[in-house]
């Protein structure tokens, strides 16, 4: 009966903590994209891109973006080659609101909680952008190979950060992690 309990209250506080983010972050969409006789990303997705960029030049490459002017997506191009588009599901908020999520849903102490979603998320914003800059290089320099990277490769990499973060928050963090100790 117990373990029934915690189940209920872990799928709560995950569905409601998600549904509620999620909304948020389609109100923020609805509002800061412009489709039409122009278009703009939202600035999150804009961001994104410019600090893809910006680390597509520390590696080496001459890379510059420009909004897309038939979608809500950027130009990432590498030289004069346009490599790719940064669409708004590559900013990663998406996998970082399920971060947050299951964070909340396996509860801890709020300062910790607090400083595990700041610092999980900025790890997983970090590791995202990491994640684009080489995408976009190998797009360019390894074309033949762009669905095994974006389907598999890199989504795998993004995905097991987050695991292993959840795994942290869970042994060393929770509330469930202080009651399997005792």
């Amino acid at each position: 009966m117990k373990n029934r309990k915690i189940i209920i209250k872990f799928l709560i506080r995950f569905f409601v903590t998600y549904f509620l983010l999620l909304a948020a972050y389609s109100i923020y969409l609805k509002q800061t994209q412009q489709k039409g006789d122009v278009f703009s990303c939202d600035p999150l997705t804009e961001k994104v891109a410019n600090q893809t960029q910006k680390l597509g030049k520390i590696l080496g490459f001459n890379t510059f973006t420009n909004q897309h002017e038939d979608e809500l997506s950027m130009k990432f191009f590498v030289g004069d080659v346009y490599a790719a588009r940064i669409v708004e599901g590559c900013n990663a908020l998406s996998v970082i609101i399920l971060f947050i999520a299951f964070v909340i849903a396996f509860s801890g102490k709020l300062k910790h909680t607090i400083l595990f979603i700041m610092g999980g998320s900025l790890v997983i914003h970090i590791l995202n952008i990491t994640r684009i800059a080489l995408l976009m290089v190998a797009f360019y320099n390894f074309p033949e190979f762009n669905t095994f990277l974006h389907d598999i490769l890199f989504p795998l990499a993004i995905y097991g950060t987050v695991f292993i973060l959840w795994i942290i928050w869970v042994n060393k963090f929770s509330f469930y992690a202080k009651e399997t100790a005792k």
